[in-house]
């Protein structure tokens, strides 16, 4: 009989190894693998950014969130009052343009590894991120002469109650 000629180290790493298949099938289905490196990567986490369709630095945050790897799709909105209302941005928190990743809602120029940091702590009490206006040398709104404001991130809630995220 086979089984006898098996020994107990053998028929392990097989179970073993019979085990990794399913996983190692799994985990391809949630990540990719970078041409360029040969790196694992996770797959792109879809990202919706809305804007007025006169303002070109709501191109400019697109881009710089389409290279730190999020897959960015833009719609131009004529009436973002209207959309930030419908979302529970807060009027006060109000800037350029509204973008969706994973349920939550990042308004103005948020630095990314704000918005990565949001999405994977998975926090159910911030319905999303904010920065007012638009400060200079804030993601998309570089200067050429490198001149940069402090500006603060603002996390708020559902219910309009905010609070500082981050100061940059």
């Amino acid at each position: 009989m086979i089984l006898n000629r098996i020994n107990r180290r053998t028929f392990l790493f097989a179970v073993i190894a019979c085990a990794a298949i399913p996983t190692a099938a799994c985990s391809q289905e949630t990540e990719r693998r970078s041409s360029s490196a040969g790196q694992i990567r996770p797959t792109p986490v879809a990202m919706t950014i809305y804007r007025d369709p006169s303002c070109p630095c709501c191109e400019d945050w697109a881009d710089i969130a389409s290279r730190s790897g999020f897959s960015v799709s833009v719609i131009d909105d004529s009436d973002m009052v209207a959309l930030k209302k419908k979302l529970g941005v807060p009027e006060a928190l109000a800037s350029c343009h509204t973008s969706l990743v994973s349920g939550l809602v990042f308004e103005g120029h948020v630095p990314i590894h704000h918005v990565q940091e949001l999405v994977a702590s998975n926090e159910e009490n911030f319905l999303g991120l904010a920065v007012p206006g638009m400060p200079r040398g804030s993601p998309g709104m570089e200067m050429p002469d490198g001149s940069k404001d402090p500006f603060e991130v603002i996390a708020f809630d559902k219910n309009g109650k905010t609070r500082v995220f981050a100061r940059v």
